[in-house]
């Protein structure tokens, strides 16, 4: 569709998107007001992950995640829990997707490929699944590495990939997750 529908413009993409002014009197022509918004949408979803992971229904689904079968005979409605995992997740996902288009003031074809969902992905086993601020690591290194690898002129895809493999055979639970059971070991 995305490639195929007149509004999209196809592989051009829609360009030149206005940045426009948020609530009517911030001028998102700013950088430092596009920033901000930017961040306060960050700070926003993070603490709403951080208080969901902090709640009974967070509670509730790290059992589904440990032990559905449990959870069934318990009386809980797992599917129901999953879908609203689900609908957070994707609000939140199109949360993101809309602070980029004003940033970049472009909405192209590379957002809908396999290629960008494989990379949220890459990030998150990267920083560490199951860790709050793991895909957070793992979107700085990535990102990190791509930029500076557009400057060194060395294939990009080749040595994510490299660092990737690495990473899975040295930090199995991720960077942070690592992190988090070397200071738990430590502790003990």
């Amino acid at each position: 569709m995305a490639l195929q529908m007149p509004f999209t413009h196809g592989e051009d993409g829609i360009q030149g998107i206005p940045r426009g002014h948020l609530f009517g009197f911030i001028d998102l022509n700013n950088t430092w007001a596009t920033y901000y918004m930017v961040l306060a949408v960050f700070v926003f979803g993070f603490a709403l992950i951080w208080r969901t992971l902090h709640s009974p229904f967070g509670h509730t689904l790290n059992a589904i995640r440990d032990n559905e079968p449990r959870m069934i005979s318990l009386g809980y409605r797992t599917e129901r829990y999953k879908l609203v995992a689900f609908i957070l997740s994707a609000g939140l996902s199109g949360l993101a997707g809309s602070t980029k288009t004003p940033v970049f003031q472009l909405a192209s074809l590379t957002d809908v490929t396999w290629q960008m969902s494989g990379k949220v992905v890459l990030m998150t086993l990267l920083g560490g699944m199951g860790t709050l601020f793991g895909p957070v690591v793992g979107a700085a290194v990535v990102l990190s590495l791509e930029n500076y690898l557009a400057v060194t002129r060395l294939p990009v895809p080749v040595v994510i990939g490299i660092t990737f493999v690495v990473c899975v055979m040295l930090f199995r639970r991720g960077i942070v997750g690592e992190l988090k059971h070397y200071l738990d070991r430590r502790k003990r």
